[in-house]
């Protein structure tokens, strides 16, 4: 038997722990696994490693991935060269052929909501697949928990907590942008943890008015600073903030970025207050994952295989009560989890006089 892996989209603390638990799960003397790297691309230029318990040795703690991802390779929208220019094209034919070649019997795809949409095409045009839910938005509908986000929220609160202190000391508001395109959940959970004055996320509307009034009421009651977290798909006067276009990627084709500084501008303007922005990035997917990722990340990476074992296809690996379940690849994609502005987490917050800009 068969078996590939490979990595999709952006990259987030667990994935080598994904790929070790998979590579021993299914470590026997009549399976071979190909790993394939930079996603789908490895695929097409036949760019991949045999993976044994010796390519997985040492690479639970470690960030990033040992087979290298990208998020610009879609094979249904693939970046090819034609008399010297870049074109797109549908490859998806010619990439379930070269799998046919080499023998792949099925394959492990670790991934968010674009890399579920393209393998879910895939597995319909007879590709056979398992998905293992990655993004650290948190943002897939059939799980509970996807890996990578307590390692970002962890980073995100570390900031906040670093934040309080200088903002503290110069009697600044302090604005701090975490990642996040349509769904909240790094913001809140990280302003939640780290005690932010104000959380700005897609799913809830606010103004700069609003959230000016939420540090008037700091101000009145002798607190001289305020800590804003903006989510980087929060809408201001109603649209998201881009620096231009995702090039080839049709899933995700704005480049969001700069919503963090428009705040602080606006609030430096409209306020008469000194701000000062800070932007965490792509620190949010880096360095080495939390114990809890680690654990989901093994966890997913076993089922997964057993899922390949038994025979499923179509299918995702997915966090359920505390139990791995698999289910339908599509169940993830239909509907985009998200903050439910009206959920207890944000009641909770709201309780504790944290402001979503909205009143």
């Amino acid at each position: 038997m068969n078996i590939g892996i490979l990595c999709g989209g952006g990259d987030c603390p667990g994935l080598n722990a994904v790929i070790r638990g998979a590579v021993k799960a299914l470590d026997r003397t009549d399976i071979r696994i190909f790993g394939f790297f930079n996603g789908y691309r490895g695929l097409m230029e036949g760019d991949y490693t045999i993976l044994d318990r010796n390519a997985v040795r040492g690479i639970l703690p470690k960030g990033g991935t040992i087979l290298k991802t990208t998020n610009r390779d879609n094979p249904f929208h693939y970046p090819l060269k034609r008399n010297g220019e870049i074109v797109f094209e549908d490859v998806s034919d010619e990439l379930i052929d070269k799998a046919n070649e080499l023998g792949i019997d099925c394959f492990i795809v670790i991934g968010g909501d674009g890399t579920m949409a393209i393998t879910h095409e895939l597995a319909e045009k007879g590709l056979r697949v398992v998905g293992v839910p990655k993004t650290i938005d948190n943002d897939l509908s059939a799980t509970d928990r996807t890996f990578g986000f307590e390692t970002a929220v962890n980073t995100a609160t570390d900031a906040i907590d670093k934040l309080h202190t200088t903002a503290e000391s110069h009697h600044r508001v302090m604005v701090l942008e975490v990642m996040g395109r349509d769904a909240g959940f790094i913001a809140l959970y990280s302003g939640i943890a780290g005690g932010a004055d104000v959380i700005l996320i897609p799913e809830i509307a606010f103004t700069i008015e609003n959230v000016l009034k939420k540090i008037e009421r700091r101000k009145q009651r002798g607190s001289a600073f305020s800590i804003v977290v903006v989510a980087e798909g929060a809408k201001i006067d109603g649209e998201k903030v881009t620096t231009g276009e995702n090039e080839g990627n049709i899933i995700n084709p704005e480049k969001l970025g700069g919503i963090g500084n428009a705040v602080a501008l606006a609030l430096a303007e409209q306020g008469d207050l000194e701000t000062r922005c800070t932007v965490l990035g792509h620190l949010q997917r880096g360095g080495s994952p939390a114990p809890f990722d680690r654990i989901l990340a093994t966890r997913y990476g076993v089922a997964a295989a057993e899922a390949v074992l038994r025979g499923e296809n179509d299918a995702l690996v997915c966090l359920r009560n505390n139990d791995i379940e698999t289910v339908p690849i599509i169940d993830s994609i239909k509907v985009l989890k998200s903050v439910d502005p009206a959920g207890e987490l944000v009641a909770a917050a709201k309780a504790v006089n944290i402001s979503f800009g909205d009143e």
